[in-house]
């Protein structure tokens, strides 16, 4: 099995983008201004909820709703982590990724492909799934760089929990970029997925076998194991048991 995530924050769909040094330099330079907040805050997580609802409302995600609010259970699981990028202080995107263990296999890609997850589940690997990925359309086309840019959290929880899978729940016009940049596979056709009205595929990537050839191609997803820590490591009760489910990476200066 090999990797991810519903998208609908529209990734730069040229195949030199990701390769070009000047593109790599620019979305380095814009990761200078942004700062990634996991959000417990419920006043930040309803700016989010919203910020999501306009892009899956765009894209024909979902189906219109009074509240203008798109949320869900799994925002709540134990084994969630839910992140919003804020560019000089204003929310640009968010993404949600879920810990996906034998003994936490809480996740909507688990949901709707059980049958294709539940074998790695049993082999004791460690999945993570990244969901809800957005951006601000508005601050999309100032920067192209931004979907990348919200979207390295996932791929550094790859690294931070140890993870043998990345997810990617994608419609097939994602694919591609999927299979370009982080050498994902197709798992499953397209099914139901939970909370939306279209369907999407399953895709996998094995991260320890591919990290190292993304960090070439994509320089800007190389971290620290300082920066992995200080997004991902919780004092929370909630996070305890999830978090010891994963094998973490420490010590590793620049790994994921």
């Amino acid at each position: 099995m090999s990797t991810q995530s519903p998208i609908f924050a529209r990734p730069h769909a040229s195949d030199g983008a990701a390769s070009d040094p000047s593109f790599s330099e620019s979305v380095s330079q814009l990761l200078d201004r942004i700062d990634y907040r996991f959000v417990d805050d419920n006043e930040e997580r309803e700016a989010i909820f919203r910020l999501r609802y306009q892009a899956y409302l765009r894209e024909g995600g979902i189906l219109p709703n009074e509240s203008c609010s798109f949320s869900d259970s799994y925002d709540r699981e134990s084994n969630a982590f839910l992140f919003g990028v804020y560019l000089e202080d204003e929310l640009a995107g968010s993404v949600r990724i879920h810990l996906v263990t034998k003994g936490h296999p809480d996740c909507p890609s688990f949901e709707a492909f059980a049958d294709v997850l539940q074998p790695e589940l049993d082999a004791d690997k460690t999945i993570i799934d990244t969901t809800r990925f957005v951006t601000d359309e508005n601050l999309s086309r100032l920067h192209r760089g931004l979907p990348y840019a919200v979207l390295r959290v996932s791929w550094l929880a790859g690294g931070y929990f140890g993870a043998d899978y990345c997810l990617a729940a994608v419609r097939a016009e994602h694919q591609a970029f999927y299979r370009r940049n982080f050498q994902h596979r197709l798992l499953c056709e397209p099914r139901a997925y939970p909370g939306l009205a279209r369907p999407l595929s399953l895709m996998s990537t094995h991260y320890p076998s591919v990290a190292e050839k993304v960090h070439r191609r994509l320089p800007f997803y190389r971290s620290t194991a300082f920066e992995r820590r200080m997004l991902f490591e919780r004092p929370q009760p909630r996070f305890a048991q999830a978090r010891s489910t994963g094998r973490l990476l420490e010590g590793a200066k620049s790994v994921a």
